[in-house]
């Protein structure tokens, strides 16, 4: 491909929060991510992303003490440590908006989902020109057999059932 921007991984990072709570962050520097996009005209063309995210190396995540628990709980994090998502297709709306399409692993069980995805801009740092992008999207985590039925610390509120993916997604020419 040409025109292929491959991804940062060193200034890429996943965010996994419900409504009441960060539950973890995932640094890209220490995971699996790989992808590309396709930029033609200052546009986006094409997009393929694929990463892998460990979530049983306490190195690999960041999440306050006091949150572990939590993240362990939903988290399988001995039977099944990654997470990981392939894109299937990629359609392009207009210049910012666009969906990624693909398959999402969470504790062994794949599911067909579709993200959002936001073209944020280019930058050039350092003689480096960068693509930037935010990938946000909701997932059951019931459909991922994410059952965690113990209720908040603080304010004895249970999780959500709903789980917000958020990648900031930085591609490099």
């Amino acid at each position: 491909m040409e025109n292929a921007w491959a991804i940062d991984s060193n200034e890429s990072d996943v965010i996994i929060k419900s409504r009441h709570s960060l539950i973890g962050y995932l640094p890209g520097n220490k995971n699996n991510l790989k992808g590309h996009v396709a930029i033609q005209n200052n546009e986006v063309e094409d997009a393929s992303i694929e990463f892998s995210l460990n979530v049983n190396d306490k190195k690999n995540i960041s999440i306050e003490k006091n949150k572990e628990a939590k993240f362990t709980d939903l988290f399988d994090k001995d039977e099944a440590p990654l997470i990981k998502f392939k894109s299937t297709s990629f359609e392009k709306i207009n210049k910012n908006i666009n969906f990624l399409k693909g398959f999402l692993t969470i504790k062994n069980i794949t599911k067909a989902v579709e993200f959002d995805t936001e073209f944020i801009g280019f930058n050039n740092y350092n003689g480096v020109q960068k693509a930037s992008f935010e990938i946000t999207g909701n997932i059951n985590r019931k459909d991922f057999g994410l059952n965690y039925n113990v209720l908040r610390q603080n304010k004895n509120v249970p999780i959500s059932k709903d789980i917000k993916l958020i990648a900031n997604l930085e591609f490099t020419h």
